[in-house]
């Protein structure tokens, strides 16, 4: 079944901040997409971003939680026409500088062989990066795409 070009759609889901939860994610969103019938190097770009985005969230946002306190990473997916929107939420401590937490190979775990690549990667697989950040409230992560070098409809005759 093939998709008009006006179309919108979007899901949301809620997971648990574990690192096992990050391939689910990863396949949430590729999954998503399958009706715009994404080249495989859309896919895998956007499988790309979505592993950093929430790896950063398990990583990175509830250091230290209370283990009696929920650690919860939010994803919602649109598609509105030709664009993959893609948000990534966490509730945890937050990023005190963004600008700084953007630079590549900053990294605020060095000792755990982080690269501090994660935001360099999105920026690279994704046509807009956002990051918003409150401490101690969460961040939240927003990300597009344009979709399409194939044509939503084959052409009729």
């Amino acid at each position: 079944m093939s998709m008009e070009a006006g179309m919108k759609n979007e899901m949301r889901m809620e997971f648990d901040a574990v690192s096992e939860n990050e391939g689910f994610a990863r396949v949430a969103a590729a999954a998503f997409v399958t009706p715009l019938d994404p080249t495989l190097e859309e896919a895998a770009d956007i499988k790309t971003a979505v592993s950093e985005a929430v790896t950063n969230a398990v990583i990175h946002a509830y250091p230290d939680w209370p283990a009696d306190q929920p650690r919860k990473v939010e994803m919602k997916c649109a598609v509105d026409g030709d664009v993959l929107q893609i948000e990534i939420k966490d509730y945890g401590i937050g990023i005190p500088d963004v600008e700084k937490a953007m630079e590549p190979l900053y990294s605020t775990c060095p000792d755990k062989d982080r690269s501090g690549m994660g935001f360099a990667f999105m920026e690279a697989f994704m046509d807009d990066l956002e990051v918003e950040s409150s401490v101690g409230q969460g961040t939240v992560v927003r990300m597009k795409k344009k979709l399409g070098t194939q044509p939503f409809l084959e052409e009729e005759e």
